[in-house]
């Protein structure tokens, strides 16, 4: 899923070490555009945390996952992001992919169309 919000928030860092070694979270709060706009909160895990990037006030093109787990009978639920970028970026990024893929000279002869 993919989500572009403007930051309007950072939680403080947390740091610990588990069996795989030290590890770091930074929890973001970020705001939807629209006509009704929404707040999330995202976690970012070890090297995707980019401080020059989360900048309280920027927008943000967030690519992420959902997923929910049980504990003791009640369900908790985590968005996880797995790519952050600024939504300038993803523009361009996205303007790349919408390139025409054939040669413009292709489309001239229009005889030899099925219909």
């Amino acid at each position: 899923m993919q989500l572009t919000a403007k930051l309007i928030q950072l939680l403080p860092l947390q740091t610990g070490a588990g069996k795989n070694g030290p590890w770091k979270k930074q929890d973001i709060i970020v705001e939807t555009e629209g006509q009704y706009p929404k707040k999330v909160c995202i976690s970012i895990w070890g090297d995707k945390i980019s401080e020059s990037l989360l900048q309280v006030g920027s927008m943000l093109s967030i690519s992420f996952d959902v997923e929910s787990r049980e504990y003791n009978g009640r369900w908790y639920t985590d968005v996880k992001a797995w790519k952050v970028e600024a939504a300038e970026a993803a523009k361009i990024d996205k303007a790349q992919d919408d390139q025409v893929y054939f040669d413009e000279g292709q489309m001239e002869n229009k005889d030899d169309l099925p219909f």
